[in-house]
This record gives structure tokens, C-alpha cells and sequence, in this order.
């Protein structure tokens, strides 16, 4: 079994950085492929970013490019997503998913994981 909770997220101003973690419960962490998902009001789930088991591999949509990181620490069972410059537009519940098992190019599909926290809102003023 594994537990996500996230924690970090707020009302900033746009411009702003803010950084959200994800805390994983149980020994398997390190063999987990991690993400982030993202919900804005009366709009579906969509794909952040991904961090493979290693570290060694990345995936972000298109539109966190270059603004967010996302990075995990095994050693304390640790997911982070650090968002700079932020926008309006990233204005969403966002959400932590892990899974087991990732087939080629499904790591930016909801249904790819088994794992979710209960989400952390995150809120951009103009």
C-alpha cells in the first residue's frame, strides 16, 4: 500500500514561486515513478510533470516548461514540485500520483496511476 499527501500549496501573487511536496508512506517509494496532475475549476485533470524511479528521467506539459521542477528525495520518501513564475492560468488543485509500473509514453495519462493524494490547492492572484 502507499499513502500520498501533499502539503505546500496557498494564495501567492503571480510572479511568485511556491514549492509542494508529496510525502509517500511505506518501503517502496524508491521504485516509483512520481507525478503531478493538475485540476482547474469546470476543466478535466491534466498531466504537470513526471520524475521516474531514478531520478534520472523528467517529463513536463508544455505549458510548466522551464517554470516548474519536479525532483524526489527517496531517502525520505519525498515528491517535490517547485513552480516559479507563477501564472493565473496555474491557478488548480494539483495532485500527487505514483505508480508501480509506467509503459512507454503512458507516464502523462491519469489512468497510468494507482496512487493519489487528496490534492493541495494552489491559488495565482494578478
Amino acid at each position: 500500500q502507499v499513502q500520498l499527501v501533499e502539503s505546500g500549496g496557498g494564495l501567492v501573487q503571480a510572479g511568485v514561486s511556491l514549492r509542494l511536496s508529496c510525502a509517500a508512506s511505506g518501503r517502496t517509494f524508491s521504485t516509483l515513478v512520481m507525478a503531478w496532475f493538475r485540476q482547474a475549476p469546470g476543466k478535466e485533470r491534466e498531466f504537470v510533470a513526471a520524475i521516474s524511479w531514478s531520478g534520472g528521467s523528467t517529463w513536463y506539459a508544455d505549458s510548466v516548461k522551464g517554470r516548474f521542477t519536479i525532483s524526489r528525495d527517496n531517502a525520505k520518501s519525498t515528491s517535490y514540485l517547485q513552480m516559479n513564475s507563477l501564472k493565473p492560468e496555474d491557478t488548480a488543485v494539483y495532485y500527487c500520483a505514483a505508480t508501480q509500473r509506467v509503459g512507454s509514453d503512458t507516464y502523462y495519462y491519469t489512468r497510468t496511476y494507482a496512487y493519489w493524494g487528496q490534492g493541495t490547492q494552489v491559488t495565482v492572484s494578478s
